[in-house]
């Protein structure tokens, strides 16, 4: 089964007593790992780990070792419940053995629960789950979480919001990433503790500085709003965000712009991008253009250079400058 949405949702909080497996992958590795956590939770119960009922592997060893993968999946433990084999981090050079131990699984197995980065179409290892009659492929991506997880990160909480409080935490939810959220979520439920949140708690209990994301500020040179980087890039520079990290994902931002220019659109880039990012991409894709965007990469190839060199220009100052010359460019 290909799961997505409140399906998805659905599966990772309720999971049926006779799954075989679940592969979970995505570029976002923290999405990923908070997803599996979540799942493995809710199939072994929380004494699983105690009880030694959770088997750990990673892709390599698991291709070092092709047996090792059934072998404990079809293991008898010593304390009685259901079992998980957790596989981590697995690539399509090691999608062998753990298509093999799918296909063999039968009931009473342990349950086979695998993570991956992002796959394509074509992954044997996302077909292998998508075909099997009893087993999921879920694919997480880098949108804001729907209503559904929301509601069940905050029941996993215990938490109790006021609808004030509910509306501040669905705004955290698309402006933090998943573990920064459920971070928030957790303090707020030992600030609380049982009694009703209030909008002053939320924010209280919110990271200092979640306003400013680097996408944020990519976002402000890409669509044209210069008056908007200053500001952004002080907040970053508060947080600690190293400007060599800012080149990088604004490069990565604008090497996509460029690949869906000139690619057939946003639709076809892979990883696929959903919701209101997508809207935006497409936005600024028709905005840009081929020729702009070229001139844009030239021009963090040129700032990423600057930053590596031995120039004593400030660095924060020197990326400030670029996102402004990019704003200015995507006026024109």
């Amino acid at each position: 089964m290909n799961l997505r949405g409140a399906a998805a949702a659905k599966f990772f909080a309720e999971p049926d007593a006779g799954t075989a497996g679940a592969l979970i992958y995505g570029a976002d590795a923290m999405r990923v790992a908070l997803k599996r956590q979540e799942l493995i939770a809710n199939l072994a119960g929380p004494e699983a780990d105690a009880e030694m009922r959770i088997t750990r592997m990673n892709g390599a060893e698991a291709r070092s070792d092709p047996a090792a993968v059934i072998d404990a999946m079809k293991a008898t433990g010593f304390f009685p419940g259901p079992r998980v084999v957790f596989v981590e981090g697995v690539t399509e050079v090691q999608a062998v053995p753990v298509i093999a131990a799918l296909s063999d699984w039968s009931p009473g197995d342990a349950v086979l629960v695998v993570t991956a980065g992002s796959l394509r179409k074509t992954s044997k290892l996302r077909a292998a789950f998508e075909a099997h009659g009893r087993a999921a492929a879920i694919g997480l991506y880098d949108d804001p979480p729907g209503r559904e997880e929301v509601d069940a990160a905050i029941a996993a909480e215990g938490l109790r919001l006021d609808a004030e409080a509910r509306r501040a935490v669905d705004i955290l939810a698309t402006e933090l990433d998943p573990g920064d959220f459920r971070q928030t979520l957790t303090k707020l439920a030992l600030y609380s503790d049982g009694q009703t949140a209030n909008p002053e708690d939320v924010a209280l209990m919110a990271p200092a500085t979640h306003e400013a994301g680097s996408d944020e500020v990519i976002a402000a040179a890409a669509e044209g709003h210069p008056q908007a980087i200053g500001p952004l890039i002080q907040r970053l520079a508060g947080q600690g965000v190293a400007p060599v990290a800012l080149v990088i994902f604004a490069t990565r931002h604008f090497q996509q712009l460029h690949a869906a220019a000139t690619g057939g659109g946003v639709g076809n880039l892979r990883p696929p991008i959903y919701g209101p990012r997508r809207d935006a991409m497409e936005r600024q894709v028709r905005g840009w253009g081929v020729d702009r965007l070229e001139r844009a990469l030239d021009l963090l190839m040129e700032t990423d250079l600057t930053l590596r060199s031995a120039s004593r220009a400030p660095q924060m100052a020197v990326m400030e400058r670029a996102f402004i010359r990019l704003a200015m460019m995507a006026k024109r």
